[in-house]
């Protein structure tokens, strides 16, 4: 068998740590380079060299060919691993590395040019007869003027996106101009490609991949399919496999093609062939990846191969070891993505400090992740920040494994979808597979509604006596004074103010006794009983029940408690921090002085002193975690002062225009 020594990891976060292992597997030395948000990462921890190739800017990193090839060749790699995203799917690196010397884990530059692009990979697989929507391509203005051959609603899309970026749905005509310019500047900013096209967007559909992996000896299969039809913001959330859509005519049929798009382009490597099926369960050719995916480790576990080590012996040169006719599918997987998200504000991006991180454990559940403890989060990359995978027997016990799972996934400190996906798996449209690519477009609302109800209905008593328990035992860990440490603990009864979930409260605290302590909350008297209590750990009785909850803090002495899924937000009042006064960010002036919302680069700025400006006007677009957000005038104004441009790198509340509303 054919063997490299060793192996560039071209890539950062969860899927470098995932190429690592697979490498080392194989007994393949691994080198992983970082930038300077990424220097005490796990990818930087686990692979046997590491060198530092540049600072925030992603062109001066991950995105310099220069530098990686340099890092690749002095470092005496034989190949390169690029992983999804970045320069994944770039001819150009392809083609360094070739000329360097370094053998590229990937796919010909031949199948890259042609699959990468969408509009060619239409043309493309259009000679072989597998259905497609009607498209029309051309220049912004030429799409412009021929969107009268299209029915509305459409979708406008990158000719070289991926990844639920570059694409957006337009159901009026008279919104397409403005969509078009959006797409065309993200298509830039992202792919280095401008080039964007229009086509049918299909009502109902159902987002449905086939795995399929070719050597360089002919030989192509598919390792089966899986649905990803939850998507927001056509960012997949959650993947499974198998579909539960499709019959088994329509699997064969759909593998079959997918087989033969690879065997038409010679595809040597893991891809991706994208579909999508209607409601009519008729399917139709969307784009395929010439990449791994961020979902396949889905496939992994149904189908129990290793696709990233395949990936790397199919590159040094060996024989595709699967065989259509040994491949099968066992049991179902589902995977969650986690995101490091506000639901509650718009799924806004949420950087910034963890206080405790601890991933869910047990057969059948699989954590892929760039995090092993708590950490800091940056706004430089994408939002997701592990893949909770779990398999089960058939779909309905996946679905419970995977809440369960959900419910002992705990990250404090920061926000994330993790409720948002726990009420998701529970809602009976997903559960009945009555699902379309639109379900979170479409019950988005209700899943919010129903996790605010659900987390004020569990007896709140349980995430507050955990905090106060473990800061009436644990203040060392706060590192601050309270009025009952200054005065010392004369009496037995303390009544101690704090605010939970945003409504101020008190407790009462009317007898400790070795560990038992009376309290009063709510009018309500109850008593408990410490058992156990550890760093961001603790466990009591309540009356009869006895729990275990984790308990961590931030710099301003903000609580966070775990219960049944929720992480709830305490705050003592009677404990002093250095940090109690945070600037809102909104300034002495109000709303008019416009602030950056998360740390963040200013990719366009549209307004300069003195221009009036509507409400609602765009004024600067701030682009955080692979995400744009429009900063826009609140109100009719003039603009007094711009404090930034185009390229600047901005941290949270850092003011970016001034306003007048005297006009």
């Amino acid at each position: 068998m054919n063997i490299f020594k060793k192996i560039l990891i071209a890539n950062r976060g969860e899927i470098a740590v995932r190429a690592i292992k697979s490498a080392k597997k194989l007994g393949i030395s691994t080198v992983a380079v970082y930038s300077e948000p990424d220097e005490n990462s796990l990818h930087v921890e686990i692979a046997d060299e590491a060198f530092y190739i540049g600072g925030r800017e992603l062109s001066d990193s991950y995105l310099n060919i220069p530098k990686l090839i340099d890092v690749a060749v002095n470092s005496g790699c034989d190949a390169v691993y690029p992983g999804y995203g970045f320069l994944a799917e770039n001819a150009s690196f392809v083609d360094a590395c070739e000329n360097a010397g370094q053998t590229f884990i990937g796919p010909h530059t031949k199948a890259m040019e042609i699959m990468g692009n969408k509009i060619k990979a239409r043309e493309f697989v259009k000679d072989l007869g597998v259905p497609m929507t009607e498209s029309i391509t051309g220049n912004p203005d030429e799409l412009l003027k021929n969107s009268h051959k299209l029915d509305f609603p459409v979708l406008v899309k990158a000719a070289a996106g991926g990844g639920g970026k570059g694409m957006r749905i337009v159901y009026e005509k008279s919104e397409l101009e403005n969509v078009l310019e959006a797409t065309a500047r993200e298509a830039k900013n992202y792919f280095g490609d401008g080039t964007i096209y229009i086509e049918k967007f299909v009502e109902e559909p159902r987002h449905i991949e086939f795995q399929i992996v070719g050597d360089n000896f002919g030989n192509v299969v598919h390792v089966f399919e899986r649905e990803c039809s939850i998507q927001r913001r056509y960012q997949k959330i959650i993947e499974e496999s198998p579909s539960p859509t499709l019959t088994p005519g329509l699997r064969e049929e759909m593998g079959k093609a997918a087989v033969a798009i690879g065997k038409k382009v010679g595809y040597n490597s893991v891809g991706t062939v994208e579909f999508l099926v209607d409601k009519n369960l008729k399917f139709y050719f969307l784009e395929m990846n010439t990449r791994i995916q961020v979902e396949h480790p889905v496939t992994e576990m149904v189908a129990g191969v290793d696709l990233v080590e395949e990936q790397i012996l199919v590159a040094a040169g060996n024989k595709l070891r699967l065989k259509q006719e040994k491949l099968k599918q066992n049991g179902h997987a589902i995977e969650c993505r986690i995101y490091a998200e506000d639901p509650s504000n718009n799924f806004m991006p949420s950087p910034g400090d963890m206080t405790f991180f601890k991933i869910p454990e047990g057969e059948g559940v699989r954590v892929d992740s760039a995090i092993d403890k708590a950490t800091t989060i940056h706004s430089f990359f994408d939002p997701m920040i592990s893949k909770l995978v779990v398999w089960g027997e058939n779909r309905d016990i996946a679905i419970e494994k995977s809440i369960k799972a959900l419910e002992d996934f705990y990250v404090h400190g920061i926000k994330t979808n993790i409720t948002y996906l726990l009420e998701l798996l529970k809602h009976s449209s997903f559960i009945n597979n009555n699902i379309t690519t639109k379900f979170c477009d479409e019950h988005t609302g209700e899943i919010l509604e129903n996790i605010t109800k659900s987390k004020l209905n569990e007896d709140l008593k349980v995430p507050l006596s955990a905090y106060f328990l473990y800061t009436l035992n644990e203040n060392r860990l706060l590192k601050n004074k309270n009025v009952w440490q200054e005065i010392g603990y004369w009496r037995n009864i303390m009544k101690v103010p704090f605010i939970f979930e945003g409504e101020e409260k008190e407790i009462t605290i009317n007898n400790i006794d070795k560990n038992i302590y009376d309290v009063t909350l709510d009018n309500k008297d109850f008593t408990l009983c410490l058992k156990e209590i550890k760093e961001n750990h603790i466990r009591f009785r309540l009356g009869n029940n006895f729990h275990k909850n984790y308990v961590s803090f931030n710099k301003s002495g903000e609580g966070f408690v775990s219960y049944k899924g929720f992480v709830y937000n305490v705050k003592r009042l009677d404990v002093h921090y250095e940090t109690d006064d945070i600037s809102s960010g909104l300034g002495e002036d109000g709303d008019n002085n416009l602030s950056a919302p998360i740390p963040g680069k200013v990719i366009k700025v549209n307004v300069k002193p003195n221009d009036k400006v509507k409400r609602g006007t765009i004024l600067v677009v701030v682009e955080a975690m692979k995400m744009e957000n429009n900063i826009v005038a609140s109100a009719d104004a003039v603009v007094e002062k711009v404090m930034v441009k185009e390229g600047d790198m901005v941290d949270a509340n850092v003011k970016l225009v001034f306003l007048n509303e005297d006009i």
